[in-house]
């Protein structure tokens, strides 16, 4: 008998736990009942995002979009005074694919695509070719037509000039063509001669082959020129810029920032003799992609001869994102940790740009790598959504517990994106979770009692026993839970500070008046109201 009660004393206590479990899984976590939490990023989106600088959002590193660095190239290109065309492929789906310069035209196929980060080399986008290398004509996706002004426009004389870009073959089949411009110039005879510029693969090297582009000073002769670049690998980035020096007649072909190629454009093939320059004729057109199959990104015709480039894919000062002012709902509630998740991306050698993506998910955690990419958290607070320019910002570290001195109703997030050492690798931040204890509004007074006289009423009430209390505020009306009174002088609700008794005068006599006081932390923020009590103003005969 006494076993069975004690199995049934069990049985009532397990019972009784299990009961307690759901509750706290139901109202809090099991360690932190209370804890709330906002979610920036994940499925919530990134709209509490306020500022960003060298971040922009990417969709197809996780299951939702996530930020990760913007390369530094497109920014620096468009700061160029010397550009000439700038494609940078960044509009995507926005819209058509333009020249940021304005001097050409650029006709776009329907068949031609484009890919979004983390497949661009730069920006968030880059063109995607996929034409036969056995046609026999350039399937034209993508031309230029040079308006008045250009560089490349009929009837210009050309000093110097560089053209680069960068390059994703997927192929790399003999045959394929990456470039094509061609025009047609009158010789001294009065026939039409073609003119070409061609970039084309030829086992595994592209070949850069000008014909009746360099002209000699009088017009009656030109300088065909054929320079090679060295082996390429498939689905991988390569930087690739042909420049011209008219003073010298110097023709470089660079890859990567290495001068793979030289020739020179004189009459004695060398640094000496009389210097060939280009010459534009008629109707001149250039084809990008026309017989090729990968990608292409941050073509570029700059009218000088290019010095240097600019080869890394990220800044090596990073970039930085700040969440506008988050509103807890609640003057100093307490800031109890911020949990970060992301990892970082890169595209390997051996990558497709149809998937094949390697990305290193760290979770929630230190979000340091070993080649040196990482991302630092930093959070401010306040009690005020403005005035945030004297509070500082301290860093934090995810998933840690902050201090309980960080509190306020308004919490700000700011992280910062650092590269890997040799500028190719990025972090990315997928998610963050703020979690807080929202502070508990002041308790209401007690005891409030209100005495009618002559045209007032005197009210009093038993303090609120809470921490943060700044004071009361004193709600009347004449009708019951409906406090808009006003007697021409003292408009509900009335902030009477923190004393506990209070005298409302210029009230109506005969008129029942309703009553309820609250505390608060903040003018602004009342917590809950006392119960409510009603009087009756009246003239007392002598």
């Amino acid at each position: 008998m006494i076993q069975r009660m004690r199995s049934k004393s069990h049985i009532l206590i397990f019972h009784i736990m299990m009961l307690l479990y759901i509750f706290f899984i139901s109202t809090g976590s099991v360690f932190g009942i209370g804890e709330r939490s906002i979610i920036i990023g994940a499925d919530s989106g990134w709209g509490l995002v306020e500022k960003q600088q060298n971040v922009i959002e990417a969709s197809m590193i996780r299951p939702n979009p996530v930020f990760v660095l913007s390369s530094q190239i497109s920014t620096i290109a468009r700061n160029d005074d010397y550009l000439d065309a700038y494609l940078s492929f960044d509009e995507g789906s926005s819209g058509p694919i333009t020249d940021k310069i304005g001097n050409y035209d650029v006709i776009v196929s329907p068949q031609l695509s484009t890919v979004n980060v983390p497949w661009s080399r730069a920006g968030p986008g880059a063109a995607l070719f996929n034409s036969r290398p056995d046609s026999n004509l350039s399937a034209e996706l993508l031309v230029l037509k040079p308006q008045s002004g250009a560089l490349f426009y009929q009837g210009s004389f050309i000093r110097d000039f560089s053209i680069e870009f960068w390059l994703y073959p997927h192929k790399l089949e003999t045959g394929e063509q990456v470039l094509y411009w061609h025009s047609s110039r009158m010789n001294i005879h009065g026939g039409f001669e073609q003119q070409r510029i061609q970039a084309n693969v030829d086992r595994n090297r592209l070949i850069w082959s000008f014909d009746n582009f360099f002209i000699s000073p009088g017009g009656e002769s030109s300088r065909a020129i054929s320079i090679a670049g060295p082996l390429l690998l498939n689905r991988t980035w390569s930087h690739h810029l042909i420049r011209f020096d008219a003073d010298t007649g110097l023709l470089e072909y660079l890859v990567d920032g290495r001068i793979e190629a030289v020739a020179y454009t004189t009459t004695s093939g060398r640094e000496s003799g009389e210097v060939f320059t280009p010459q534009i004729g008629e109707d001149p057109r250039l084809v990008l992609g026309g017989r090729f199959t990968g990608m292409l990104d941050e073509f570029r015709i700059h009218r000088v001869s290019l010095e240097t480039s600019h080869l890394t894919r990220y800044p090596s000062q990073g970039g930085r994102l700040e969440t506008q002012p988050i509103d807890l709902g609640r003057t100093n509630s307490q800031i109890r940790r911020i949990e970060a998740f992301g990892g970082r991306t890169e595209i390997p050698r051996s990558s497709n740009f149809n998937g094949n993506l390697r990305n290193e998910y760290a979770g929630n955690r230190l979000l340091r790598f070993s080649d040196h990419s990482e991302i630092n958290l930093y959070i401010r607070t306040s009690n005020h959504r403005y005035l945030w320019d004297n509070i500082p910002w301290i860093p934090i570290s995810s998933g840690i517990a902050l201090p309980d001195t960080l509190s306020g109703r308004f919490v700000q997030i700011a992280a910062d994106f650092y590269p890997s050492g040799d500028g190719e690798t990025s972090p990315y931040l997928s998610e963050i979770r703020l979690l807080f204890h929202s502070a508990e509004p002041p308790n209401p007074p007690s005891l409030l009692t209100a005495v009618a006289k002559d045209g007032a009423v005197e009210l009093s009430w038993r303090p609120s026993h809470s921490r943060n209390l700044a004071g009361y505020m004193l709600f009347y009306g004449t009708a019951k839970g409906e406090y808009f009174g006003d007697n021409g002088t003292q408009k509900s609700p009335i902030d009477v500070g923190n004393q506990t008794s209070f005298r409302i005068e210029g009230l109506r006599n005969g008129t029942l008046y309703y009553f309820a006081v609250a505390g608060y932390e903040m003018a602004n923020e009342p917590g809950e109201f006392s119960r409510e009590v009603g009087a009756r103003p009246l003239k007392i005969a002598q």
